[in-house]
């Protein structure tokens, strides 16, 4: 089992985790859960992380050099870690 760096963090750790499992849908209560299925212990974890580190969609246009004056409409994802 991992160990918190602040163990005084435990309890904020948790409600960020309850509110996660309500924003996904997932009805998760004290203590044990282990009658989720990966999915939805799974879409927890995302959301989680969405959250900690969204993904912020940048859109460039490009000329293609290929083919003269046509524009190449590129999408680049990358996350920022705050």
């Amino acid at each position: 089992m991992a160990k918190n760096t602040v163990p005084e963090a435990k309890e904020a750790l948790n409600r960020f985790k309850m509110e996660a499992a309500s924003e996904v849908g997932v009805n998760l209560k004290q203590g044990y859960n282990g009658d989720l299925t990966s999915k939805q212990a799974g879409s927890i974890g995302g959301q989680m992380v969405n959250v900690m580190c969204p993904v912020r969609l940048v859109q460039v246009n490009r000329a293609n050099w290929e083919k003269k004056g046509q524009i190449e409409h590129l999408t680049y994802e990358f996350l920022i870690a705050i």
